[in-house]
């Protein structure tokens, strides 16, 4: 493998979610351990699942693996480090000032915002810890989807660039009181990841081209912040020699060879390695040990006896959600499981019928517009873009508050509304302001992975707790997160993949949103195998390994739920994704 010929101190995976960076990440590990290395592998994703990966519970400190001489582990936790991060904030006030104003500074730090730099804080700790880099000869950090990445690595420059120029306070929720202290700190994890002799990123994709293009994207966002040493993995690639005639398998191969041929040309200049899809879950010891070596074909004589599942189609479930005529539906699920496509199968099935539909996404990795491929009547699209939507913002409020000041209260302004916190502020506000339209229309959200999604929950909570507190008791109002909490104005669909850590992050998810007073109202088993009836062996295994999980949803996790096949064309344009809808 070219990623692994002599790694430098430092590796980071980052890509598309879904793409397969924790399974590497932990294979990597497991291999330079296997070499005698002391490594340490980190975790940033809100969404982590390292622990399920090797069995044990890990968590946010550095924990042995004991089956593995040489190998330790961390999972950075969003939340837990964002409490720290308050009580090291609040904790000298609290008794010196009024409760209803610590109260205030605990609800100023309540945001997505606080949680992120909180993460940051630890991230870059773990760049600059002396002890660390003398302890361990590699640290791997797996990182969470690319676009949250981008910002993570962005964050060092971004802050210490914040903190140099003396900006910031009020267009931030509260959390930059800690940051000044940090910034030798911060300088020193901006040199580290800068450092080809220290770092090297490994670029996660599939042999799909939206996959390849949004690999592309990143690379370069990557080069442009100063990070260049970089290697590309396109991870489940169909082995030539498991095809044995069969049609799904024939045309599967057929369509990855041709994306990785005509992949971005930027993406060809770098060292690149191809890993096979493997028949097995990449769960456990053993199918770590064996994801970066070569495969054994199956013959056609082990081919797995199975019965493919019964379940509705999405269009089934479909049908129930137009009846109400108008609500939210948001897809959620863990990064890379399809929830672009099936957020444009249920919108175009909803258009099909002849409502008015709104599609659209807060993932900064969706490709909605490609999946659509053109459009359709009664069909409007958009994007919350992070960037558009900040800029609209500052402008908003120079307009506003700006209007009145004289130059210096107005760059002073202008400063302010540079800090990296604005963003939050503004995305939050496009979300509250797209799903209100549900009062009228159909509004079908793709949402960003996992862990993004949540955090835009907290600061959607956040507000409701802040407009609570300001009304008091008996006045009428209502908020976002009041909307989302009601069964007949939101329809929550989690999607997922018949694989054991897919249906994990998805039972995860439904009990953070139950906690949240939000009740999940389907499940969405997608790219299903079994329901594809394969005739491959690697493909027949794989279907087998699926029924536990199809049967896990069913009868413990969804109160509904369908079953979307694995097709032999993408579900790209309006007819293959009404296609996509209707089949079982």
């Amino acid at each position: 493998m070219n990623f692994l010929t002599a790694a430098p101190h430092f590796l980071f995976f980052t890509g598309k979610g879904g793409v397969g960076k924790t399974s590497i990440a932990c294979a990597t590990a497991v291999t330079l351990a296997a070499q005698g290395k002391r490594v340490l592998l980190v975790s940033t994703d809100p969404a982590s699942n390292v622990g399920q990966v090797f069995g044990i519970a890990i968590g946010n400190h550095v924990t042995t693996i004991t089956a593995v001489p040489g190998l330790s582990a961390l999972e950075i936790d969003p939340q837990q480090a964002a409490q720290a991060y308050r009580d090291r904030i609040v904790g000298p006030v609290r008794g010196l000032l009024p409760d209803a104003v610590v109260k205030g500074i605990e609800e100023q730090l309540s945001g997505a915002c606080t949680t992120e730099i909180a993460a940051f804080d630890e991230f870059t700790g773990l760049l600059t810890d002396a002890d660390l880099t003398t302890r361990y000869d590699h640290i791997i950090f797996d990182t969470a989807p690319t676009g949250h990445t981008i910002r993570m690595l962005q964050l060092p420059g971004a802050w210490s660039g914040f903190l140099d120029e003396g900006k910031g306070d009020a267009s931030c929720l509260g959390p930059l009181a800690g940051l000044d202290k940090q910034r030798s700190q911060y300088k020193a994890a901006v040199d580290a990841l800068s450092d080809p002799q220290r770092t090297r990123l490994v670029l996660v994709a599939r042999a799909q081209p939206s996959a390849l293009r949004e690999v592309a994207r990143t690379q370069q966002e990557l080069t442009a912040i100063g990070f260049a040493n970089q290697f590309l993995i396109v991870n489940g690639v169909f082995p030539a020699g498991e095809v044995h005639g069969d049609p799904l398998a024939m045309a599967i191969r057929a369509r990855e060879q041709s994306a990785i041929a005509d992949m971005p040309a930027p993406l060809r200049t770098l060292p690149f390695d191809c890993i096979d899809l493997r028949a097995f879950n990449l769960v456990g010891l053993e199918a770590l040990r064996q994801l970066l070596t070569p495969t054994a074909t199956l013959e056609p004589a082990q081919a797995e006896a199975w019965q493919a599942p019964a379940a509705r189609a999405l269009a089934v479930l479909v049908d129930e959600i137009a009846r109400d005529g108008h609500g939210l539906v948001m897809l959620m699920g863990k990064g890379g499981v399809g929830k672009t496509t099936l957020a444009a199968a249920v919108a175009v099935e909803l258009a099909h019928r002849g409502l008015p539909v709104h599609l659209t996404t807060s993932d900064p990795a969706a490709h909605l517009v490609e999946t659509l491929k053109g459009s359709m009547e009664h069909l409007t699209v958009s994007r919350i873009d992070p960037h558009a939507e900040t800029a609209r913002y500052r402008q908003h409020v120079l307009d506003i508050k700006g209007k009145s000041l004289d130059a210096h209260g107005r760059a002073l302004l202008e400063e302010d509304l540079r800090s990296p916190c604005t963003e939050e502020i503004a995305v939050f506000q496009a979300f509250s302001r797209i799903i209100r339209e549900a009062g009228r229309q159909f509004v079908v959200m793709d949402t960003a992975p996992t862990g993004h999604t949540l955090l835009l929950l907290d600061a959607t909570g956040a507000y409701h707790r802040e407009v609570a507190r300001q009304m008091g008791a008996g006045m009428r109002y209502t908020t976002p997160m009041m909307q989302l909490q009601d069964p007949r104005q939101t329809k929550v669909l989690l999607v997922t993949l018949a694989e054991t850590t897919p249906v994990l992050e998805a039972a995860n998810l439904q009990s953070d949103l139950r906690r949240a007073g939000i009740e999940p109202w389907a499940w969405v088993i997608n790219n299903s195998v079994a329901a594809a009836h394969p005739q491959s062996p690697l493909l027949r295994r794989r279907a087998r390994n699926e029924l536990p999980e199809i049967d896990a949803v069913a009868t413990r996790h969804a109160v509904r739920y369908a079953v979307v096949p694995l097709l032999a064309e993408e579900p790209v344009g309006v007819a293959r994704l009404l296609e996509l809808g209707r089949r079982s």
